[in-house]
């Protein structure tokens, strides 16, 4: 007689999650897109591929067929940044050719949405480890380059034409809260230079960089080793006289604004159980995230009622939450966010570092430069137990991550409940 089958096995009790942890971030230098910046003649994929390789190379005890996942944002998927850039990089790097990979774009917050998106599959257990990134070549792929937007956006109003220039949308920002005045946007800009540069003069940026070989025509050979936009001379005097090449006698200018800009960015994720099991060490912890949208033509309010949703989700408050990374694309951007809930513009919470103004913002690639940061600034408070990092998205969305400090010591802190 046969031996009967095995029962299948039961299905219907709920799965428990598992805990998602990030373990370590590095990304490329970031440099100023066009011919004249540092990776004029160097490939996008290129500059993932170094990104890949280096969390490899400072985590030895991780072995590389562990990684089950590589997901790559990138904005413009074409050219030397398209072809599933997530595969192809995985294989460029040297990582096992059974190790899949893939691209994703949700245009600023498309390492965000790597971050989120293979967290979820790590949570759920189809995954132990991913690596997790984006990148942008801007100076070989400009922003938008062969879109073709449907003109029914326009002819049909579902949109102002302004939606489609991300510049227009900071100044239609301004517009809705006037209270926002060019000198508070120049005030904001010249303090996260100062910020940035403070920081990399005392070595806290050098960190998280992986330097990339770089090659131009006049020069030959050389090496990046640090980010190429970084003003830190800047005061809100040299910032007046800009131009508004967005509106006559406007308010955004390429000072309190990010610029156009080439780097990419990469993460470890793993389940805090594997961590453990391979000694991975343990940046911060996963709380929870949320994506939300609204109007494009003011895009900029974006992380406002993403971060609103995700502190609901999460049972927490803004007051729970001890330090922030929010994403400078636009200096009003962030001062719209600090606004509404009733954050100084200079508390020392707030990208304490400086931010996107300062050392640039390579589109898909930023999100996980935040979480990298924000990791850093955690082993360094471990009076913090919350902190977030949020960023509005092109065409009227908006993401923001909650993380959890695995350092805190309860106690006497600053954000964070008991």
């Amino acid at each position: 007689m046969a031996a009967p089958a095995s029962a299948p096995a039961d299905t219907s009790a709920p799965r428990a999650l598992r805990n998602v942890v990030f373990v370590d971030g590095v990304r490329t230098p970031f440099g100023k897109a066009g011919p004249k910046g540092m990776y004029a003649e160097t490939r996008a994929d290129d500059m993932i591929v170094k990104v890949i390789r280096e969390l490899l190379r400072r985590h030895p005890e991780m072995p590389a067929e562990r990684v089950d996942e590589v997901a790559i944002a990138a904005t413009t998927q074409t050219g030397d940044q398209g072809m599933t850039i997530g595969r192809t990089a995985s294989l460029l790097a040297g990582l096992p050719k059974s190790v899949p990979g893939f691209a994703i774009d949700r245009m600023c917050a498309g390492a965000m949405t790597a971050v989120t998106t293979t967290a979820g599959g790590i949570a759920f257990g189809a995954q132990d480890i991913t690596i997790a990134g984006g990148v942008e070549h801007m100076g070989h792929h400009p922003m938008g380059e062969g879109a073709d937007p449907n003109p029914r956006f326009v002819s049909d109003k579902i949109v102002d034409s302004s939606a489609m220039v991300m510049g227009s949308t900071a100044e239609n920002l301004h517009d809705r809260y006037p209270e926002i005045s060019k000198q508070r946007a120049d005030a904001y800009a010249a303090l996260s230079q100062q910020r940035f540069g403070a920081a990399a003069k005392a070595g806290r940026i050098a960190a998280d960089l992986a330097p990339v070989a770089i090659r131009s025509a006049e020069q030959g050979w050389g090496l990046a080793t640090a980010d190429e936009p970084p003003r830190p001379e800047t005061t809100v005097e040299s910032l007046q006289g800009l131009k508004t090449p967005f509106r006559p006698h406007g308010r955004v200018t390429p000072g309190n604004a990010a610029g156009l800009n080439d780097g990419a960015t990469g993460c470890l994720l793993a389940a805090e159980d594997t961590a453990a099991e391979l000694g991975l060490p343990v940046g911060m912890r996963l709380v929870g995230y949320s994506f939300a949208g609204v109007e494009p033509e003011v895009m900029g309010t974006g992380p406002i009622p993403a971060t609103e949703k995700a502190l609901e989700r999460a049972g927490l408050s803004i007051d729970d939450i001890g330090l922030f990374e929010i994403n400078e694309a636009f200096a009003v951007q962030v001062l719209a966010f600090l606004d509404h809930f009733g954050i100084a513009e200079d508390d020392d919470r707030v990208n304490p570092w400086g931010g996107a103004i300062a050392c640039g913002h390579p589109l898909a690639s930023s999100g996980v430069r935040l979480m990298s940061q924000l990791s850093r600034h955690f082993a360094d408070n471990p009076d913090v137990r919350y902190g977030i990092t949020t960023m509005c998205v092109g065409f009227g969305m908006g993401g923001t991550v909650i993380w959890e400090n695995p350092h805190y010591t309860g106690g006497a802190h600053k954000g964070g409940t008991q």
